[in-house]
Parts: C-alpha cells; sequence; structure tokens
C-alpha cells in the first residue's frame, strides 16, 4: 500500500448536503484541500454558490431540499459517480416534551432523520452498482446523553446511527461504507441560541476535557478520513469529535490527595 496516498482525493467527486455554513461548509473546504472535486449542495442557494466560489475551479454548487424526495433521486441519479456522500443538515427545537407541539416533533424528525432515510435510499444502491463509496452521516453526542429540552434531537441522532449502521450492514458487501461523526458542542447557526446565554455556554465550555467548544473546522478532519482510503474497513462505526466531553464525568472535580 502506497500510504502517501492514503487522504487524496484527486479523480474522485464527492457530494457534501450542508455546504451552504457551519460543519457542511468547513468539511467542503477540507475536501477540496485533498484533491477531491466537490459538488456543494445546500438549500440556500446563495449560501452554497459561495462556498463553491471561495473553492474555485473545479468545485460547483447546487440547490437541494432534502425534504424534498423527487429532488433527492433526481440528483442521485444524475451524480452516479460519487466517490462520497456527506450530510450534516439538522434542526433542534429546545423544549421540554410536555411543551412539545406535533408540528416541532415533525420539523426535527423529518430533517434530522427522515432526510437522512431518504439520502441513504437515493445514494446508496448507486454507489454499490458503481463498486462502492463511503457516506457520512452526522450524529451528536445527544445520541447517547441527554438533558432537558433535548428529548427529539436526542431521538434522531440516536435512530441516524442505527439507521447508519444498517445500511452499513446491507450495502458493505457491495463496498459501501457507512459512518457516522458525532460532534460535541459546535458554534454552528445551530447552536447560536446557546452562544447567546453567556452562561449556558461557558457550562456547555466547562463540561469538555479540554474547556471550550469546538470550531466547525475541527470536525472536517473527521470528515476527510472517513471520506479517504485511509478508513477503507471503517464501517458502521461512530466517530466521536467532543472534545472530551462523553469521557469525562464533569460533575464535580475531586481535590487532589
Amino acid at each position: 500500500m502506497n500510504y502517501t496516498q492514503l487522504f487524496q482525493f484527486s479523480g474522485r467527486r464527492v457530494l457534501v448536503i450542508g455546504a451552504g455554513s457551519g460543519i457542511g461548509r468547513e468539511s467542503a473546504l477540507a475536501l477540496h484541500a485533498h484533491g477531491a472535486t466537490v459538488i456543494c449542495a445546500d438549500r440556500d442557494a446563495q449560501s452554497v454558490a459561495a462556498t463553491a466560489a471561495k473553492l474555485g475551479a473545479g468545485a460547483s454548487s447546487l440547490q437541494l431540499d432534502v425534504l424534498d424526495q423527487d429532488a433527492v433521486q433526481a440528483v442521485a441519479h444524475e451524480l452516479t459517480d460519487l466517490a462520497a456522500l456527506v450530510f450534516t443538515a439538522a434542526t433542534n427545537v429546545r423544549k421540554r416534551i410536555a411543551d412539545y407541539t406535533l408540528d416541532e416533533f415533525d420539523r426535527v424528525v423529518n430533517l434530522n432523520l427522515r432526510a437522512a432515510f431518504v439520502l441513504i435510499q437515493a445514494f446508496a444502491p448507486i454507489m454499490a452498482t458503481n463498486g462502492g463509496g463511503s457516506i457520512i452521516g452526522f450524529s451528536s453526542i445527544r445520541a447517547v446523553t441527554v438533558e432537558p429540552g433535548q428529548g427529539v434531537y436526542a431521538a434522531t441522532k440516536a435512530g441516524l446511527v442505527q439507521l447508519l449502521r444498517t445500511a452499513a450492514a446491507e450495502y458493505g458487501p457491495a463496498g459501501v461504507r457507512v459512518n457516522a461523526i458525532s460532534p460535541g458542542v459546535v458554534e454552528t447557526p445551530l447552536t447560536a441560541q446557546i452562544k447567546n446565554d453567556p452562561e449556558w455556554y461557558n457550562a456547555y465550555a466547562a463540561k469538555s476535557a479540554l474547556g471550550r467548544w469546538s470550531t466547525p473546522g475541527e470536525l472536517a478532519g473527521a470528515v476527510v478520513y472517513l471520506a479517504s482510503d485511509a478508513s477503507r474497513f471503517v464501517t458502521g462505526s461512530v466517530l466521536t469529535v467532543d472534545g472530551g466531553w462523553t469521557a469525562v464525568d464533569g460533575r464535580f472535580d475531586p481535590p487532589n490527595g
């Protein structure tokens, strides 16, 4: 094996959904930096076009609403030679169970779980036909550790892990690898509500073993790894990138001695 080529994507096309901002945008930048031809997709046509423009030659953008099954199927049948699919789109409504409306429940479940199902159903069979590929979805630490007000979001992220693992089992024989990345607290538009509350923001920072939040760019390395040949025997896995959040109890720092 030529280990110098483990993270090289020359000649490979990668679709990043959610590339208009946050983790998706940084993932697109990182994959492009390693030689991938990146197709940037997002519901927001203007922001995703800006991402593609920043990447420069070879990159392209398309507007895509992952809640539209027909549109997803159309893109999948147009982009039949993908080496990897990355999707980051998600939403959250931070309310306790008793206060949730069914409309809010449906909004979170539809984007976080139903859309993931639609994407896998559209792209995985085509990758299988073409000899394989890598599918990467974004779960969360909330799949394994919760707090009040995160019930529906947590349920979707735990469900996504099991959906991705099932896809790994079903499409693995055809060479399609399917994995999840589980971030901790990341400064993205999705967490703006927390960042705007200093007490809430600082409490989350203190819970991490590193004592701070992550930037979106600190998730990009995990994306490059799971999309690359460096992870060619990795599937059905959850790669946790949480600054030690789930490793440390964090409620009390005992005295030394």
